[in-house]
């Protein structure tokens, strides 16, 4: 691998041994509900900042009936808008990244990888380590790609790419790097490109779908391929799957709509897991119709650079410090991280306590939450906390 890989958003991480599993709940953002009951704040009057959906939602018409009236059917359409919008061929729908990453490590257990190392980004979102290590699969930290010329044959690795809650972002080329190292050891990287929407231009995806067509333009000639020029074709993609979600980009998060895009033996595998009707009829609808909108898509991306730019000012300014993150969230490291989400809080703003407690992650707000979250941050109680960082 490039030793001189570099991030293009770099934040600054430590190596960690392996982890044990904790058996409790991980605590996410979104808990709306309990906060209100908690602070005595009603929750229309919260300012609820404490996820990476977007705040401008793809607008939902009435559904057909039969979306609700019929079992779920195998959709065509949907499957062909997945294509065309994640650029390849091998596509399966899922009820959210989060069914996929709690059955993948028993999935890879029955495809050789039983007794496999798993590699995880130190910080990033911990489902997926609770999952590999609830299924009794010793876990690997690591703090930055290059770290990873030290994998081991039949390794599996993680990685979140942007990451949440960093930001952390490694272009195509790098991955691509990775991915060469990981298959020439006949090991497995998963990415979770949940938060890659606006920056699809990293995306492996289109990486993915360029090795399948290979194998088919292979399997139609009939020519005779020496052995070196094999080698240098060999596919990979049996070695890569990437997690998508619908959810955050499109903030239809309730929708519960993701994709998974690797080979076509992958998917056979993850469609067994996932059985019937894994998908609603009314995602499938509103899938279908949100993945084919390319006019809505394209301004999503200039509201979200707008006003996640916006964001960035407005905290830049308050905590004195750089702000890291991507179009959907914004996240600030300071000490007293802990401190100001509980005064953020009884402010009624809601915002995302990392789990390392040392960092702050905040949704992107539109223009009036944004004010109010710019005025909070001025009053004086957020100005004796925010003190210490300027």
């Amino acid at each position: 691998m490039d030793k001189n890989m570099t991030l293009i958003t770099t934040p600054s991480t430590q190596t960690s041994a392996p982890n044990t599993l904790q058996e409790q709940a991980l605590m996410h953002g979104g808990q709306l509900s309990n906060m209100a009951q908690r602070y005595q704040i009603e929750e229309k009057d919260w300012l609820d900042l404490s996820t990476g959906i977007a705040p401008i939602a793809y607008p939902v018409s009435i559904l057909p009936s039969a979306c609700w009236q019929r079992l779920p059917q195998h959709n065509e359409r949907l499957l062909q808008a997945a294509r065309r919008y994640y650029q390849t061929p091998n596509v399966l729908p899922t009820p959210g990244s989060q069914s996929i990453i709690q059955m993948l490590p028993q999935i890879c257990s029955t495809r050789g990888f039983a007794r496999s190392k798993v590699w995880l980004p130190k910080v990033g979102y911990q489902e997926h380590r609770k999952a590999w290590q609830k299924a009794g699969y010793q876990t690997i930290d690591y703090t930055d790609i290059n770290e990873l010329d030290q994998i081991k044959p039949k390794d599996i690795v993680l990685l979140i790419n942007p990451n949440n809650p960093t930001g952390a972002l490694y272009s195509k080329e790098h991955v691509c790097q990775l991915l060469e190292e990981i298959h020439s050891k006949q090991g497995l990287l998963i990415i979770d490109e949940a938060f890659m929407d606006a920056t699809g231009q990293q995306s492996m995806a289109q990486e993915l779908g360029r090795r399948n067509r290979a194998i088919s333009n292979r399997a139609l000639s009939t020519e005779t391929s020496s052995s070196s020029d094999y080698g240098h074709n060999t596919d990979k993609s049996d070695a890569l799957i990437i997690l998508r979600s619908v959810g955050k980009f499109f903030g239809l998060a309730g929708v519960r709509l993701g994709f998974v895009l690797a080979s076509e033996s992958w998917l056979s595998a993850m469609s067994s897991s996932l059985g019937p009707w894994a998908v609603s009829g009314p995602a499938q609808f509103v899938g279908e119709r949100a993945l084919t909108d390319y006019r809505w898509q394209e301004e999503q991306c200039i509201v979200l650079t707008r006003l996640s730019s916006a964001l960035e000012t407005v905290l830049t300014q308050a905590f004195a410090q750089p702000v890291h993150g991507t179009s959907l969230f914004k996240t600030v490291r300071t000490p007293q991280a802990p401190a100001i989400f509980e005064a953020l809080c009884q402010q009624g703003i809601y915002v995302r306590l990392c789990d390392e407690k040392d960092a702050l992650r905040f949704g992107i707000p539109h223009e009036q939450g944004l004010k109010r979250l710019e005025d909070t941050l001025h009053t004086a109680p957020l100005q004796q906390l925010l003190l210490p960082c300027s």
